[in-house]
């Protein structure tokens, strides 16, 4: 399989708390000196693209939180080996910046929901912004960051009875939402007991609206099973992280907003290309790690990963 998609973390900083990332945590943001400058992160997208590399996804912390976004977006699109500039938010800042990220060159957009109810929103996530968000949602659609996608992490005993509403999105809006298994990734956040399957995501959809018809969607970077309520404007997905592996199928590499390269999420193993790029090395030594990197990108999986604890706002998903 050919490894051509890169996610960048362009800061750990976020203006939300949801229970599954922060938690109990006290956050500890990397120093400004130590997270990559927009030039750096434009060479270093420039240079992965000479080595294969064809799709970026702009992620965080909160990716729209970082001052100026719009004009990395600018610099990334111009680059002439990436076909693809997308990014992750949790669209607080969505409905004033949508119009600007599509102008900058950005194709599309993921927008992380875990409720649709004002008050199970507050309480994931620490502040009463939903409505703000799904100003967001319709904003997007509106300027053509398409497809939106929307992804929903399901925990026990906090949103389940969610599910239904969320999938309901999918039928008057021409968006995916997506169903993401909850995988604990260190001992602050909410506990590995409150993973529920997606097989009972489901069937909690199933038992409301109907059967899944299966649906053909175009993105081939991700691990979703895309399915469709019936006569629903979009579609709903399930990523199953937890209940399944598909690390034989993975084409992604990560790039944390301090300057490392994470060829699995859950591996401890990171290569600091910040250190190079400060230190002076030219384009071909850095062009030597990063083929290294992408040869040795299947040593590397969950299976084989070191169980070292992290925390998502420092990786970006």
């Amino acid at each position: 399989m050919a490894i051509d998609y890169l996610r960048v973390s362009v800061t750990d900083r976020c203006n939300l708390r949801c229970i599954y990332c922060y938690g109990m945590q006290e956050c500890s943001f990397i120093s400004r000196s130590e997270v990559l400058r927009f030039e750096e992160i434009e060479r270093i997208v420039r240079l992965f693209g000479e080595c294969g590399i064809r799709k970026v996804r702009l992620t965080g912390g909160e990716p729209l939180v970082r001052r100026n976004i719009s004009q990395l977006v600018r610099k990334l699109v111009a680059i002439d080996d990436i076909n693809e500039l997308t990014l992750t938010t949790n669209g607080v800042l969505l409905d004033e910046m949508a119009e600007e990220l599509k102008a900058a060159g950005l194709k599309r957009i993921n927008i992380s929901v875990d409720s649709a109810q004002k008050g199970n929103y507050r309480d994931i996530t620490g502040f009463d912004l939903l409505e703000k968000v799904t100003q967001g949602i319709h904003k997007a659609i509106q300027v053509g960051l398409a497809p939106v996608k929307i992804n929903s992490v399901i925990l026990k005993g906090v949103n389940e009875s969610q599910i239904p509403a969320l999938a309901k999105l999918s039928i008057h809006l021409p968006v995916s939402v997506r169903f993401i298994e909850y995988c604990p990734t260190n001992r602050h956040t909410r506990p590995a007991s409150d993973f529920i399957p997606n097989s009972q995501v489901r069937k909690a959809i199933e038992d409301k609206f109907g059967a899944l018809s299966p649906t053909v969607d175009g993105d081939s970077n991700g691990p979703a099973v895309n399915l469709r309520i019936k006569n629903a404007a979009g579609t709903v997905g399930f990523i199953s992280g937890r209940s399944s592996i598909f690390c034989q199928s993975c084409n992604r590499l990560r790039l944390t907003s301090d300057g490392m390269i994470k060829p699995c999420l859950y591996s401890s193993h990171h290569y600091d290309i910040k250190s190079l790029i400060r230190s002076g090395c030219g384009d071909g030594k850095i062009k030597e790690l990063m083929k290294k990197i992408l040869s040795e990108k299947g040593d590397f999986t969950k299976l084989t990963s070191s169980g070292e604890e992290f925390s998502m706002w420092n990786i970006g998903g």
